[in-house]
């Protein structure tokens, strides 16, 4: 059931995990000494060729913060996203994390127990009217997406911004400033670059007034620790685990 808080919904789990880690308030200090998570039991897990991520438990675990690699459209899903940036994420801040994507469907309930999904692929893809439903619900109750397509594809760059036009018609994308937080709460980032060196930009999708989303049409799916990829990258942002960190971050304290 999802948990109603100062008169805003937010999706399952979340609290609790937030509040098992202290991480509700925004004063915590994202540049407080690194509590990196004792090794555990996922270090039997190997990785799933079909889509880039180790496979995890199928329960989720409420009591470490979680990133789900979205199949949407059917059968399609993050194959070349890389979740090294998690294990980042709990060496260089307090925040306790799974260090592998959960693969959830984008159309299941039990994407209501991730804070935070990722969600690329390549070519052209439509999403079911359920999943149109699903994403909006899950984004509008506190749910946060990162994305890019897989090797900068213009044709899956295509699909996305007509998909979030149908599921969000009066919360358009814009271009994300280079003053905000998500380019310095945990590594300073003062401008962009992609692989050929041309300055580019991040956008965002803000639902009354908080950032549920960051799109990157250049990638931030950072290729070269992604398991079983094939892909080049395309004009993905160089250093992008940085960026994912920080992203990250921000959108479990924020």
């Amino acid at each position: 059931m999802n948990h109603p808080i100062n008169g805003q919904t937010i999706i399952r789990g979340y609290l609790v995990t937030l509040c098992a880690f202290g991480v509700l308030s925004r004063g915590v200090s994202a540049a407080a000494p690194p509590m990196p998570v004792p090794a555990d039991s996922t270090s039997d897990q190997s990785a799933d060729q079909s889509t880039g991520a180790a496979p995890m438990p199928f329960q989720s675990d409420l009591k470490l913060l979680q990133c789900a690699n979205l199949i949407y459209a059917g059968n399609k899903s993050s194959t070349c996203f890389s979740d090294h940036f998690l294990t980042n994420v709990s060496e260089q801040t307090n925040l306790r994390v799974n260090k592998y994507f959960c693969t959830v469907r984008l159309d299941s309930d039990e994407l209501f127990d991730f804070p935070f999904c990722v969600m690329s692929g390549n070519d052209n893809f439509a999403l079911t009217e359920k999943e149109r439903q699903q994403l909006h619900k899950y984004l509008a109750q506190g749910g946060f997406l990162l994305v890019s397509p897989g090797c900068s594809d213009p044709k899956w760059d295509s699909s996305f911004r007509q998909e979030i036009k149908v599921c969000f018609p009066e919360y358009p994308l814009r271009k994300i400033p280079m003053t905000h937080p998500i380019f310095s709460i945990v590594n300073p980032i003062s401008r962009l670059v992609e692989e050929n060196g041309r300055q580019v930009s991040l956008e965002g999708l803000e639902i009354n007034g908080r950032l549920a989303l960051v799109y990157s049409k250049e990638g931030l799916n950072d290729v070269a620790h992604a398991s079983g990829c094939c892909c080049c990258g395309g004009d993905e942002i160089q250093d992008p685990e940085k960026v994912n960190v920080n992203i990250f971050t921000y959108a479990v304290l924020y």
